[in-house]
Order: structure tokens, then C-alpha cells, then sequence
């Protein structure tokens, strides 16, 4: 992984794209990458809510219930991009080993069947 960086990253109102030095090409929707925000207090988040029963209509914020957007999408030297949503989130340091794993799965999910 360590030879394979991102060559480009590409954004629209609805997904992030990274090209990466081996030719993939990794889009990623907004809203995915908020869901898989790697911070403690999301991850734990995640786990919590795996245990509980999902209501069965959830109430949103006004924050959540606007479109989600990327604010800004920063270098963490060499090692990993910092990327702050429209929501206000802006804790999660997404490696860019972590990105390629994302990826993979995002490409598994769309050549299967």
C-alpha cells in the first residue's frame, strides 16, 4: 500500500473521487464517508447503535436533515486526509490505507450481482 497514493481527488455536490497511482479510481458518495467517519466518538456511535433496536421513526436535526456536503477536504502529511462535512463534523482522519479499504469494499458491493 505504501507505493499507492492518490494522484487526484475530484469533487461534486455528491461524491468525493480519489484516483489513486495504480489506476483506480475510487468514488466515494458523501454521505458514505460521513457514515464511515473513523473518529472514536463515531465509532463507538456505530457499535452503540448495532445493540439498539432503530426506532422506528427517528428524529433528525435540522443539521442532518439538510444535504450533506464537504466543506473541506485537507493533507494530513503524507498519511491521510482530514475531511470536514457540512454538518459541522470535522474529527475524522482518514488514512489513506483506510481510503483504499473503503474503496475495495465499495467495489466489491458493485461487481457482485
Amino acid at each position: 500500500m505504501s507505493d499507492i497514493v492518490p494522484v487526484s481527488l475530484k469533487s461534486d455536490a455528491h461524491y468525493l473521487s480519489i484516483e489513486w497511482s495504480d489506476g483506480r479510481i475510487d468514488p466515494f458518495a458523501i454521505s458514505l464517508l460521513r457514515e464511515a467517519c473513523p473518529c472514536a466518538p463515531c465509532v463507538v456511535n456505530r457499535r452503540e447503535a448495532e445493540k439498539r433496536a432503530a426506532p422506528l421513526l427517528p428524529v433528525l436535526s435540522p443539521s442532518e436533515a439538510r444535504p450533506l456536503k464537504l466543506a473541506a477536504v485537507q493533507p494530513i502529511g503524507n498519511y491521510a486526509y482530514a475531511i470536514h462535512f457540512s454538518d459541522g463534523h470535522n474529527s475524522g482522519i482518514y488514512t489513506l490505507e483506510y481510503l483504499r479499504h473503503l474503496g475495495a469494499a465499495l467495489h466489491e458491493r458493485t461487481s457482485q450481482p
